[in-house]
């Protein structure tokens, strides 16, 4: 017939290569594929730098070797000093964050809810979002007095804006057909936010809980290496601070390697765990 259309014949050779590509990897493709033991690498390679820098140096005065540094970060966890000055940062970090969540959660709320709510978001963000949090610290010190609230109110401020512009973007970005699908199948009210708008929303949601937190973490650190809490109730920031005044370097950089290692720990743990019971399981990307 005019309509028929000639047979085509697969050679083997491309019949063993889709064969090939079906074959489960190995362990060292594995390996090589994975995303996490590149990570390594370049944490090696990098480890590998330090050390060869800082013997070349020769002065630990300026930049001590990653040996002498995990030396310094062992002398101050056995002694307790560190593990105290960690626990009293964290206490403050999650304080303030928890607050700055619920406060950007109820800005959220009611920039969704009317016209006024979202030129309200839309004015403060633009206004506060840019200006740096440890610059509010003075008037904090004011307002609270030299403690734990004017660290948590920089920290709120930190967190505030930058959760609540990505959750609005997020909200803002869902496409009507499936706000349609969800009113359709009766589903209304928190119910209609909680299936469906956070869901879909939810890729930029948690971008913006990952910028607040890294904007959190590095103000407090800030503000402590600038005001500290004092000396008896001061964070990793505070340590750095006065191991710095003492030209203990060493214990500078064991300071420093804290907060770095406290960073990835807690993208590589917690986000991660969030990301992958969540935006994975949803079927919804970032």
């Amino acid at each position: 017939m005019a309509g028929d259309r000639p047979e085509r014949e697969i050679p083997s050779t491309v019949l063993a290569e889709v064969a090939d590509l079906a074959t489960p990897l190995g362990p060292i493709e594995r390996l090589r594929t994975s995303l996490g033991f590149w990570r390594l690498i370049v944490l090696v390679v990098l480890a590998v730098a330090w050390e060869g820098y800082g013997r070349w140096i020769g002065n630990d005065l300026l930049f001590p070797t990653l040996g002498e540094t995990l030396s310094a970060l062992w002398d101050a966890t056995v002694s307790g000093v560190l593990p105290m000055r960690i626990l009293a940062s964290l206490r403050i970090l999650v304080a303030g964050y928890a607050i700055g969540l619920v406060a950007a959660a109820l800005f959220t709320t009611i920039a969704m809810s009317s016209l006024v709510g979202r030129a309200a978001l839309s004015t403060l963000t633009a206004m506060f979002n840019p200006l740096p949090a440890v610059a509010l610290l003075p008037l904090a010190l004011l307002w609270f007095g030299l403690g734990a609230p004017s660290l948590i109110f920089v920290i709120v401020h930190s967190v505030l804006w930058s959760v609540s512009l990505n959750a609005y973007a997020g909200f803002g970005a869902v496409n009507q057909t499936l706000r349609m699908v969800g009113w359709n199948l009766g589903i209304r009210g928190w119910r209609h936010v909680a299936l469906i708008l956070v869901p879909a929303a939810f890729p930029a949601i948690l971008s913006g809980l990952k910028i607040g937190w890294a904007f959190a973490w590095r103000t407090l650190i800030a503000a402590e290496l600038v005001f500290g809490v004092s000396s008896r109730s001061g964070g990793i920031g505070w340590f750095i601070y006065e191991n710095r005044n003492q030209l203990d370097i060493a214990s500078v950089f064991a300071g420093l390697l804290v907060v770095i290692a406290i960073g990835l720990l807690i993208e590589g743990l917690i986000f991660r765990l969030i990301e992958r019971v969540t935006i994975q399981r949803w079927g919804v990307g970032i």
